[in-house]
């Protein structure tokens, strides 16, 4: 209850959660505001490129799908791929960032080498090899952002196990036999989720873009699925006259990340024990 009220205080975090919520509830419910094969998927050569208001409320696209149907059907893809693709880099990263911050010694020091050549490349060019390797689909598009985020987690778990591994508690459950994975899971990590629920909210966003920019290069999503990067990429020859094909998608991504920027420095804030009064 206090950390809900801490988080309250800050307008902006409140401000994203909100948005951030409207997107969800836009996403789960898009079934009740479009029919995905009809509108999101058919092609309808007779209206397309129709403005907005003409019977479509964000317009057409070159194909003659509605712009609105796809966008919300697109949020679904997005949220999902991206939630997905933090969970694999939690699991994959944080297992190991977790028995390297409780161990120390030689566990901690070959596992960290082995993340420092992986941090030596960026997430998008990693995500385009292993997708480049195994092929293009939402399965391996969800492995390959979950791999290449899975060395900074691994980082990140590691620090905050290190920071509660010598705490009395420890020592305690230690002393009455309890087993090293179990005081990994049931204390060490449970004493410190709060930094990691943070980056989790962060890197969800950073998932979502990279989602997107993949699909743009023709390395994510595939068309006819609506996505928002694939949108972007087959609107922007339309752009110059027909903008409303580009703004829909562009402003789609822009107020996801947003809000989920938002909502992880909220929670940072409210989380933070130096602001405890």
């Amino acid at each position: 209850m206090e950390l809900w009220l801490r988080f309250l205080k800050n307008k902006t975090a409140v401000a994203g959660l909100v948005i951030f919520s409207a997107i969800v509830l836009l996403a789960a419910g898009a079934p009740l505001f479009a029919d995905y094969h009809e509108s999101a998927i058919s092609l309808d050569v007779y209206n397309r490129l129709q403005p907005p208001g003409s019977g479509h409320i964000l317009g057409t696209d070159e194909m003659g799908r509605d712009i609105f149907a796809r966008v919300i059907y697109g949020a679904r893809i997005s949220l999902t791929v991206g939630i997905s693709s933090v969970a694999v880099a939690l699991l994959a990263g944080g297992s190991l960032g977790a028995i390297s911050g409780f161990y120390g010694g030689k566990i901690d020091n070959v596992i960290m080498r082995a993340m420092d050549v992986f941090l030596c490349l960026p997430d998008v060019l990693l995500a385009l090899a292993i997708i480049a390797t195994f092929g293009v689909s939402k399965v391996n598009l969800v492995l390959s952002i979950g791999l290449s985020f899975s060395p900074k987690f691994a980082r990140i778990v590691r620090s905050a196990v290190m920071g509660v591994r010598g705490s009395e508690y420890i020592e305690a459950a230690r002393s009455i036999g309890a087993r090293d994975g179990h005081i990994i899971l049931h204390h060490a990590l449970i004493n410190c989720m709060g930094p990691i629920i943070v980056q989790v909210t962060l890197y969800v966003a950073n998932a979502i873009l990279t989602i997107s920019g993949l699909s743009f290069l023709g390395l994510g999503i595939q068309a006819p699925t609506p996505e928002w990067g694939n949108m972007l990429a087959s609107g922007r020859a339309f752009m110059r006259d027909e903008a409303y094909i580009v703004i829909a998608p562009g402003l789609a991504i822009f107020f996801t990340i947003l809000s989920l920027n938002l909502l992880g420095d909220g929670l940072r804030d409210a989380l933070d024990p130096r602001l405890k009064q």
